[in-house]
């Protein structure tokens, strides 16, 4: 029971050696190309990820990406449930996710 403390203060190391690495770990290049819009970096980064020069479809990518997902409709939880043709699979996964809670797997 003594030792209880050094246990809790054992969480300090893997904390310590995250904040100590942290600042030399790269950019996200999808990060740095569409919250930063830099794309310079976001070009460097993907090199370095990929290990190649020419990395102008790869950030066209990422780009085209974003314009589907800016023109996408977001539907409310009433419309999603009356769509027919996701109605099973909505249902589905309540009733799964249902029986999760429900069968004490939680508490194993």
């Amino acid at each position: 029971e003594s030792r209880w403390p050094y246990l809790f203060g054992m969480i300090i190391v893997p904390s310590l050696i995250q904040v100590v690495i942290l600042p030399f770990l790269p950019e996200s290049p999808r990060y740095l190309l569409l919250e930063k819009h830099d794309t310079s970096r976001a070009e460097k980064a993907f090199q370095t990820f990929l290990g190649k020069e020419d990395v102008s479809r790869e950030v066209e990518e990422v780009l085209s990406e974003s314009r589907v997902q800016r023109n996408t409709k977001l539907v409310s939880v009433l419309q999603l449930l009356r769509t027919r043709a996701v109605r099973w699979q909505v249902f589905t996964v309540v009733v799964t996710m249902g029986c999760y809670q429900l069968c004490g797997l939680n508490a194993v």
